[in-house]
C-alpha cells in the first residue's frame, strides 16, 4: 500500500548565521518528512538545531541566517531563504506554536482581538463571526469560560491557558501541519499532561500532522509515532518511536534515555547526566561531533564523519537509521 504524500518534506537543509564577520553553521544536511496524521518527535539538547530546522520550514529564520536545501509544504516547493514565499501558506497549511506563550502573545491586545484578526484579515470574516469562531475553538480545547477568556489580556491567564490559546490560534486556519516547539516548557506536570492530551485529541479529530520539538524524551514518548534525534545540527538517529525508545542504536540517544527518570527503576542518590558539552556550532570537519563525549569512540570517529544509514536489518529510509561507526545492539 502506497504511503500518503508528505505534508512537509525537507531535503538537504543547511543553515548558517553571520556573527562577527564570520558564518556559524547551525544545521547541516538535514532531511526528513512528515506525513498526514503522523506525529514526529524531534529531540536534542539546546543548541542542536532542532528549532532552526522548522523555523526555516516556516520561512521564519532570523535576518542574519542563510539557508540552502529544499522545502516542500503540501506539495509546493519553496526556497528556504525566501521568507515571502511562505506567507500564503503560514496559518492555512502549516502553523507553529512557540515555546514561550507569554512572549508569543501581544501583551496589550485582548485574546479575542489576537484570535480574531487572523480570521478577519486572512479568512475574510467579519469581526462578529471571527469572535464567535474563536469562542467556539476555545471551548473545544477545554477553556471553561471562553467568552471571558476572549476579553482577557495574556497576563491575566495561567501558563496552561496561554498555551491552549496559542494552540487554538494555530488551528483557526485549519492547517494540515502543526509544529509545537517545546509546548510544555515551564508548565507543571499536570498541565503538561493536559497539553499533550490536547495535541493527541487534535491529531485524532483532524488527522493533523504534528511535529513535537523537545529536549525531553518523556514528553515525546507520550505521543510520537516516529522520533528524530539531533546533535550538533545533524540528525544522528531516527526511527519508529517504540523501536528507538526500546533499542537505541546511537550512543547519544542511549545516553539521553539513561537520563530520563524512571518511576519503576531503583532510587538513585544522584541522577545520571551526560558528561561534557555539545559543540558551540555544527561540526563541519570530517569527524563525529559526538566523539569527545562518547564512550565508544575510536580513531575512525576522529577522522571520518558517520553517515545516517539503516542497520543490518535494512529498514530503509522510513525505518531505523543511525549515524554511528559503532552502533549499539545487533
Amino acid at each position: 500500500m502506497q504511503e500518503p504524500a508528505a505534508v512537509l518534506e525537507i531535503d538537504s537543509l543547511s543553515i548558517d548565521f553571520e556573527r562577527g564577520g564570520s558564518r556559524i553553521e547551525a544545521v547541516c544536511d538535514v532531511s526528513l518528512a512528515v506525513r498526514p496524521g503522523e506525529i514526529l518527535g524531534v529531540v536534542g539538547e539546546s543548541g542542536s538545531g532542532k528549532t532552526q530546522v522548522f523555523l526555516a520550514a516556516m520561512g521564519l529564520l532570523a535576518p542574519n541566517a542563510r539557508a540552502t536545501g529544499r522545502v516542500r509544504l503540501s506539495g509546493r516547493e519553496l526556497s528556504p531563504d525566501c521568507a515571502d514565499a511562505f506567507a500564503a501558506l503560514r496559518g492555512a497549511t502549516a502553523a507553529m506554536v512557540f515555546q514561550d506563550p507569554q512572549s508569543a502573545l501581544t501583551p496589550h491586545l485582548t485574546i479575542g482581538v489576537q484570535m480574531g484578526e487572523a480570521l478577519v484579515h486572512h479568512g475574510g470574516l467579519r469581526w462578529r463571526d471571527a469572535r464567535a469562531a474563536a469562542e467556539e475553538m476555545l471551548g473545544r480545547v477545554g477553556i471553561a469560560d471562553p467568552g471571558r477568556c476572549l476579553r482577557q489580556y495574556p497576563h491575566e491567564l495561567s501558563g496552561g491557558m496561554r498555551q491552549r490559546v496559542l494552540i487554538c490560534m494555530s488551528l483557526l486556519g485549519s492547517p494540515q501541519l502543526l509544529i509545537a516547539d517545546e509546548p510544555t516548557t515551564a508548565l507543571d506536570v499536570t498541565v503538561q499532561a493536559q497539553v499533550l492530551e490536547l495535541l493527541g485529541q487534535v491529531r485524532a479529530a483532524r488527522g493533523l500532522a504534528i511535529v513535537l520539538i523537545s529536549h525531553d524524551f518523556g514528553v515525546v514518548a507520550a505521543l510520537a509515532d516516529r522520533i528524530a534525534v539531533m546533535y550538533a545540527g545533524r540528525i544522528i538517529e531516527t526511527g519508529p518511536a517504540l523501536e528507538l525508545l526500546a533499542r537505541p542504536r546511537h550512543p547519544y540517544t542511549a545516553a539521553l534515555l539513561a537520563c530520563v527518570p524512571s518511576r519503576d527503576g531503583p532510587v538513585l542518590s544522584r541522577m545520571p547526566t551526560l558528561p561534557g558539552q555539545p559543540p558551540a556550532g555544527a561540526v563541519v570537519n570530517d569527524a563525529c561531533a559526538f566523539a569527545p563525549r562518547c564512550t565508544r569512540m575510536s580513531a575512525r570517529c576522529l577522522r571520518e564523519r558517520p553517515a545516517l544509514e539503516a542497520g543490518a536489518g535494512g529498514d530503509g529510509p522510513g525505518g531505523a537509521q543511525a549515524a554511528c561507526h559503532h552502533p549499539l545492539g545487533p
